[in-house]
């Protein structure tokens, strides 16, 4: 019998290839059945494993309302999607849009992975790191207008006099 879940598999070796090439990742096995990708032993990428239809989850801060428009999208359980967490199942054999799954890879890595290693890489495209840096951008022109307060003088206290 031919296996079902080849194609999704190979979709699944190629995203998991993808997300192992981000500076200090790695693949973390908290429990069984799973190969999840992780950066400084925090998972960035929660992956079905082979075998298995095609699922993940990832945090996605500034992309995740749009992923949850997708019909097999839903918040992570376990109080994740208070967080952003996003998680996705695809039907038995049915590819996952690659492409999109690279870009959530992304954007989830950059939200987990300590500064200095996101610092490392080259600056994120797509509309998602488009709306980051724009709130990124409005953040420190609000901040960069504030006037700075003059110090004020020390004064004397004053005592009641009776």
């Amino acid at each position: 019998m031919k296996n079902i879940h080849a194609k999704s598999d190979a979709a699944l070796r190629e995203i998991r290839a993808f997300g192992l090439a981000y500076p200090g990742a790695h693949l973390k096995s908290p429990w069984p059945d799973h190969c999840d990708l992780a950066v400084n032993d925090k998972t960035f990428a929660y992956l079905s494993i082979e075998g298995e239809p095609f699922g993940i989850s990832c945090k996605l801060p500034a992309s995740n309302a749009v992923a949850l428009m997708l019909p097999n999208a839903q918040p992570t359980a376990y109080g994740l999607g208070k967080s952003g967490w996003v998680s996705v199942e695809f039907a038995p054999g049915e590819v996952p849009p690659i492409a999109l799954i690279k870009s959530w890879i992304d954007e989830s890595y950059r939200a987990q992975a300590p500064k200095k290693l996101v610092a490392a890489l080259a600056p994120a495209a797509g509309p998602a790191a488009q709306t980051a840096k724009k709130k990124t951008a409005k953040k420190k022109s609000t901040t960069a207008r504030q006037p700075k307060r003059a110090a004020q003088p020390a004064t004397k206290r004053r005592t009641k006099r009776a």
